[in-house]
């Protein structure tokens, strides 16, 4: 393999075409040594397919690779490894009945002796400095198994800097991460960057594309439709050139004041912080902004209040009525609904039909003397796909066709086919680019302005305070203080997040 600093790669009129569909329409691409490239555009832009051509898990119709002054047609992943090019994915692949060491050096096992067993000790000795380099706050010896989806992401970059990569293509890496994670991210591509190590970065959180690139590269409906450099990469451009107009604010302020709690919540404890309980109120028709650091238990707060998690204690109210909620069916049957963070994992089944994700969890009103009635789900899907402006062909195809908005949409339609009183959504628009993003907040404020309790958790700084009309922040499963609309700056957030008091406006 060429050394590190000799990186010249180079796509000339790459075509990706299936059955009806042109994926990828005579992109060219130049990527040299030490250089971070932003790769923008929206689902369905045809990023991903580049991406597998690049890791050569894809063939391109027509085309072709000049790797170092060497013309291939195509790369398989023999050669697209041989090449130096590591990936971090969007979609975790890692093992959760494996250790953190194991997970990193799977299929590269240290082995000793005559006998070829595994040297864990080599192994874990290996790993940690990977680890230390990311930030990790967990040890080569974890089981997987215990990992949040922030550290499990953390784990996927330890494994693509294992490799000695020349280049590391990195698609949405900071979709589960905090703020001071993504810092930590931000850091070590720089540290990349000096070691000659070129990064091509996907991500729909422009900030961070704005922050660390050295230029950008757009595409559009599979075309490459421009460049940016350096200091023409800001938040408006990007925009402009994603999608082809410019995005209104991300705020929309209510349609009316929201004066009385429709969600109470009274020292609730959860199984991940049994010393510690936390009370905090919903208004009607606001949008609740819940901030705070990886491991501060929001995503535990809410699948307890959802019934999905275990709550040790505490009181939980509705409409100022007290709820027993010892099942998700129990918060259904209320209209308390949520959207959960992973939502390939627990908000989707991604091989059943559009059609039956959006009726399951209603199934009863669509079923008549133990008969389901495939007309009546029909109407409704079609309703829900029309009136959410979900992008496929046929309510009767899967949901794993679908770009992660789309999804993300199938799961709104879900709730929305229903009477909902209070939706919380976690992570709303992880791994969702900014077109989409922008349909998600406006559904959320028209739910709000429809009387419904919108709770929202998000690690995306940008998109709690651009939002919310209201910010509660946790540490350590505890409100440690809330947040007014005229108060909102990202030291405020943070400072609660880590426990300080803030002072009086």
């Amino acid at each position: 393999m060429s050394a590190v600093h000799e990186l010249d790669l180079r796509l000339e009129g790459v075509t990706k075409v299936y059955p009806g569909v042109v994926a990828l329409d005579d992109v060219s691409l130049q990527i040299k040594a030490g250089e971070v490239i932003g790769l923008l555009g929206e689902n369905g832009a045809g990023k991903s397919t580049l991406m597998k051509i690049l890791g050569g898990l894809i063939a391109p119709t027509s085309g072709k690779i000049i790797l170092d002054g060497q013309e291939y047609d195509g790369f398989d992943v023999k050669q697209s490894q041989q090449a130096g090019i590591a990936f971090v994915h969007q979609e975790l692949n890692v093992f959760d009945n494996m250790d953190v060491s194991a997970n990193i050096f799977l299929g590269r096992e240290k082995v000793r002796g005559p006998l070829r067993l595994t040297d864990r000790k080599a192994m874990n000795d290996l790993a940690r400095p990977l680890l230390e380099r990311v930030g990790a706050p967990f040890k080569p010896e974890t089981m997987v198994s215990t990992l949040s989806l922030a550290e499990r992401q953390l784990l996927e970059i330890a494994k693509a800097l294992s490799v000695n990569a020349r280049l590391v293509i990195m698609d949405e890496p900071t979709s589960s991460l905090t703020l001071s994670e993504t810092n930590m991210l931000l850091k070590v591509i720089a540290d990349l960057k000096t070691q000659g190590i070129a990064v091509v970065y996907i991500s729909h959180r422009l900030s961070e594309v704005e922050e660390c690139v050295d230029r950008a590269v757009v595409l559009r409906d599979g075309r490459n439709v421009g460049g940016l450099a350096r200091e023409e990469v800001t938040h408006d451009a990007m925009i402009r050139m994603m999608i082809g107009r410019d995005l209104k604010s991300l705020y929309t302020p209510p349609a009316a004041p929201a004066t009385k709690p429709i969600l109470s919540v009274k020292n609730l404890s959860i199984k991940s912080k049994p010393d510690h309980t936390a009370s905090f109120d919903l208004m009607a028709g606001e949008i609740l902004g819940v901030a705070g650091l990886i491991g501060a238990g929001r995503t535990d707060l809410a699948e307890a209040i959802f019934g999905a998690g275990e709550k040790l204690g505490g009181e939980i109210s509705l409409d100022g009525a007290t709820l027993e909620i010892k099942s998700p069916s129990d918060a259904i049957a209320a209209g308390l609904y949520l959207v959960p963070e992973d939502r390939k994992r627990a908000g989707l089944i991604l091989e059943f039909p559009t059609l039956e994700n959006v009726t399951m969890a209603s199934l009863p009103a669509y079923t008549t003397h133990g008969i389901v009635s495939l007309r009546r789900q029909m109407a409704v899907a079609e309703a829900q796909r029309k009136a959410l402006g979900i992008k496929t062909h046929d309510v009767r195809s899967a949901a794993s066709e679908m770009s992660g908005g789309n999804q993300q949409k199938v799961v709104l339609a879900k709730w929305l086919s229903m009477n909902p009183k209070v939706i919380i959504f976690d992570e709303p628009t992880r791994g969702i680019d900014v077109g989409a993003k922008a349909e998600i907040y406006g559904l959320m404020r028209s739910l709000a302005d429809r009387g419904v309790g919108v709770m929202m958790i998000s690690s995306d700084m940008e998109e709690v305070i651009g939002v919310s009309d209201r910010i509660v922040v946790m540490k350590d499963g505890v409100i440690t203080g809330e947040l007014p609309r005229l108060r909102f700056s990202e030291s405020n957030v943070l400072n609660l997040a880590v426990g300080k008091v803030l002072e009086e406006a």
